[in-house]
């Protein structure tokens, strides 16, 4: 039953209050059986957040029949463990059939999942690691802001995930920004996994939000129908530039009398004589065994839902050509292109479809020109990198192209797990992270990210992207901008020269177009290949000279492109004789690894030595720090005579 109120209304029929609760009745029958039919899942707290979700899809605007209608309201669910909950709502409101849920419900290859995902009808963002709800509510909200879309969002979160420090950074942002057009509904039973709240982390969530100028609403009863009405109204038609929180008191496993208030009941279903005795509170046919043996047909998965695409038409703009004799950073190279692409694609007046995230590093990370054209399309989230991340790849998932900027240790080390949740997401993100691996010099160890690679590698769908020179770096930011999907692009700190080919001209020329899984031969030589990308490359360059001008004849291959990576190049350079394999990242999950690899599975047999950071580096120049670690020109030189001596 799809169940529609009017905002213009103050408050809700008895009509509307019985509806609500024989739909109530019949999501509560649904809550119990497929989390018993399935033998795991979280039956309480869908059954105290149950009556805010009835509410809320009553209230927001939705279309079942065109899930991704572009006028839709965002609903996010936080807590994604209560997908018998959300799940139970929107067959009520017609998504999908209550049978294919209940024959489904956490089965392999089925399109209901145990925690909630957005290949569910309805359903908007992947979640289950708690804490990451908001993030990602607020990147929605943030995005339609901007474009100047009437849309709401609404985020129902639990009151355990408040001892999560990314949601203060949320809150803190939200607040900044002023999204009025985003509702919190916090679903507070006041118990989680090991217990009450209170006892395994006190906390004053009512404090928290208006502490930090929310507006806030507390409903004593999370289950009158008619409060919460009121109170998601009030929220809707506010537009005082604040978010508002609705805090609602409600009981863990609301409705059945042996079950309520137990902190078990979290994450535990009903056994089958259990499950009887509920269904007799709620005066509901006990059809347990028979959806067990529906349950024993095949899995289908009519209702997945497809990847949802929402990027728009990006033009790349016209190249910058740095001309032989240019000493610059690849990091100024990422401002002056990412200016090319607001320029080229930020009209005046009009929406930016090119954004950017950054967290106070606007001019480490060279963003500058960038703000000062598109003031609208940049936004500075302060050093909160775990919500600016999360939220970055939302706001790439509402029809634009998100930058996210800062130091690589930020950028990747830190924050893996909202990357890895936004690579969940089918995001649209663009990662350009500057002050990577040994070249970020004396700021020392703690600010030297070497892993860069290794944690990417992990992520199915980001590519990776290690520019070696000015040239290069313009024409792949460019790329990743223009192109749906998410990318890691990065960079060290220092200037770099221009690369040239053996007669001196410039060798990432005006016709150059990047290719991803395409590497570059900077030089031929048949005695040995060294392979190389980014910061280390102007030293390999130099080993290269070096070598040449002791008669030792040494390829030089810039695998720039580290995923994907460019297999043949390396098939190639094998034949020729030994690889050497130069990097700034950790000698033993970088580019060496991934060659070793690609080798192995191409059926070569080669001869590799690998050269990277086989410790933590120390505060110096980055001149020093190569040396220290072997990836000076010097020492690569005396590698490469030892491997072919």
């Amino acid at each position: 039953m799809n169940l529609r109120f009017d905002t213009n209304k103050e408050e809700l029929t008895q009509e509307d209050i019985e509806t609500l609760k024989q739909m109530r009745s019949r999501c509560a029958r649904r809550i119990l059986l497929s989390t018993s039919l399935a033998a795991s899942g979280h039956p309480g707290g869908s059954l105290s957040a149950l009556d805010m979700l009835l509410v809320t899809y009553g209230l927001v605007n939705h279309n079942p029949t065109d899930p991704r209608d572009a006028q839709r309201d965002r609903v996010v669910v936080s807590m994604g463990h209560i997908s018998p909950g959300v799940y139970s709502v929107l067959a009520e409101n017609g998504y999908f059939t209550e049978e294919q849920f209940l024959t489904g419900f956490r089965r392999t290859g089925s399109g209901f999942p145990g925690h909630v995902e957005s290949i569910v009808p309805g359903v908007e963002w992947d979640t289950g690691n708690l804490g990451q709800g908001l993030s990602a509510a607020v990147g929605m909200a943030q995005s339609l802001k901007a474009q100047k879309k009437s849309n709401q969002v609404v985020a129902l979160m639990g009151d355990g995930e408040h001892q999560k420090g990314q949601i203060v950074e949320a809150i803190r942002y939200s607040r900044k920004f002023k999204l009025d057009n985003l509702t919190v509904m916090i679903d507070r039973n006041h118990l989680q996994i090991c217990g009450a709240t209170e006892d395994v982390m006190p906390q004053s969530i009512r404090d928290l939000y208006s502490g930090m100028g929310w507006n806030v609403i507390y409903l004593e009863d999370g289950h009158d129908h008619n409060a919460i009405y009121q109170a998601l109204r009030k929220s809707y038609l506010n537009n005082d530039g604040k978010p508002t929180v609705i805090v609602a008191r409600t009981i863990m496993s609301k409705g059945i009398s042996f079950i309520e208030n137990q902190a078990k009941y979290h994450g535990s279903p009903l056994n089958p004589e259990q499950l009887a005795e509920a269904f007799k509170e709620l005066g509901v046919e006990n059809d347990y065994e028979t959806y067990l043996e529906k349950r024993k047909a095949p899995v289908t998965n009519e209702t997945v839902m497809d990847v949802r695409s929402s990027v728009p038409d990006i033009d790349s703009g016209e190249p910058i050509l740095y001309e032989k004799d240019t000493m610059t950073d690849n990091r100024s190279a990422y401002g002056n292109a990412l200016h090319g692409l607001a320029v080229a694609n930020n009209g005046e007046g009009m929406p930016p479809k090119v954004i950017g995230v950054s967290c106070d590093l606007e001019g480490s990370v060279k963003m500058g020109a960038f703000h000062k054209h598109s003031p609208d399309g940049y936004f500075e989230a302060g050093i909160q990198e775990h919500h600016a991340a999360a939220m970055a790849g939302a706001m790439s998932r509402e029809g634009m192209v998100a930058f996210f900027s800062t130091f690589g240790v930020f950028a990747v080390s830190e924050v893996y797990n909202q990357n890895r949740l936004s690579d969940f997401n089918h995001t649209n993100l663009k990662i350009v992270a500057t002050h990577v691996g040994l070249d970020v010099g004396e700021d020392g160890p703690t600010h030297q990210c070497i892993d860069y690679l290794g944690l990417i590698k992990n992520l199915f769908r980001f590519s990776v992207f290690m520019p070696a020179d000015p040239n290069q770096t313009d024409r792949i930011v460019r790329h990743v901008g223009s192109n749906s999907g998410n990318y890691f692009v990065g960079m060290g700190r220092s200037k770099m020269s221009v690369i040239t080919d053996e007669k001196g001209e410039v060798f990432y020329g005006k016709d150059y177009v990047f290719t991803p899984g395409k590497a570059d031969w900077l030089r031929k030589g048949d005695a040995a290949t060294i392979v190389t990308y980014g910061a280390v490359t102007p030293n390999v360059l130099k080993a290269w000279e070096i070598l040449k001008g002791e008669g030792i004849s040494v390829g030089v291959i810039n695998m720039a492109s580290l995923l994907p990576l460019d297999s043949d190049s390396l098939v190639e350079a094998a034949k020729l004789g030994p690889i050497i394999t130069v990097e700034d990242h950790h000698v033993d999950t970088g580019l060496g690894a991934s060659a070793a690899v690609a080798l192995m599975d191409a059926g070569v047999v080669a001869e590799l030595h690998r050269l990277g950071v086989h410790k933590y580096g120390g505060s110096g120049k980055p001149a020093e720090l190569y040396a220290d670690q072997g990836l000076d020109a010097e020492s690569i030189a005396a590698k490469v005579r030892k491997v072919i001596s």
